[in-house]
């Protein structure tokens, strides 16, 4: 998997976000989420910090809090939420993690993971919050995780 799982959660807590808000400043209750989409209450909160960090998210304390989008879906890509939650070298690392990896001392999927990755760049850059939400929406797809069982 090219996204770590706090990027992919983090995706799937953005949409989340954009889905229930229908106002601007509307906040969304961090443990209504974290239920509902069956992810750790505590590793959302870290992942949610990172796109409040990065301006993605706005958060309130308090009775009334959670979070909202700062700013409409619209001017939100998916690649500010990948960038917000693993950084940018997803689109300039060696897929390997080989280090010295390059033009120069290519590794064995250099040169195919070099355009792959570009391509990601323009999907991730071409995508919005919006676009994607509705698509979600119109698809009738389910943003909630599978519950995981315990097997003792």
């Amino acid at each position: 998997m090219v996204l770590s799982k706090a990027c992919t959660y983090g995706i799937l807590a953005s949409l989340y976000v954009a889905r229930e808000t229908h106002q601007e400043n509307e906040f969304v209750s961090i443990r209504q989420m974290s239920d509902e989409l069956n992810i750790s209450f505590h590793f959302l909160t870290k992942i949610l910090q990172k796109l409040t960090k990065s301006n993605i998210l706005i958060s309130l304390k308090g009775p009334k809090g959670g979070v909202a989008l700062s700013r409409p879906p619209k001017l939100i890509t998916m690649l500010d939420i990948v960038i917000a939650i693993d950084g940018p070298d997803l689109f300039s690392e060696c897929l390997l993690g080989l280090p010295g990896c390059g033009s120069q001392k290519p590794c064995p999927v250099h040169e195919q993971w070099t355009a792959a990755r570009e391509d990601l760049r323009i999907m991730f850059q071409g995508k919005t919050l919006a676009d994607t939400s509705h698509d979600v929406e119109a698809l009738n797809l389910r943003l909630s995780l599978p519950k995981m069982e315990n097997k003792w």
